[in-house]
């Protein structure tokens, strides 16, 4: 259930994402802790971040034969 939830805010997130231009992904928004950050900014952090997260998973799959 939790990955079938990942995968619904993923293809919304692909909606609205596609309907963006250049100039919205260069808005900016001030994060609490960080500072000032863009669209963009912490889009490109998402998708590093999700991409981390997804080597973690695969080497302990391979760590423990899954």
């Amino acid at each position: 259930a939790s990955l079938a939830i990942v995968d619904g805010v993923h293809r919304r997130w692909t909606l609205l994402l596609e309907s963006m231009t250049d100039r919205q992904f260069q808005r900016e928004f001030i994060h609490p802790d960080s500072g000032p950050w863009t669209l963009e900014g912490s889009l490109r952090l998402y998708a590093w971040h999700s991409f981390h997260h997804l080597a973690h998973i695969t080497r302990t799959r391979e760590r423990h034969g899954w």
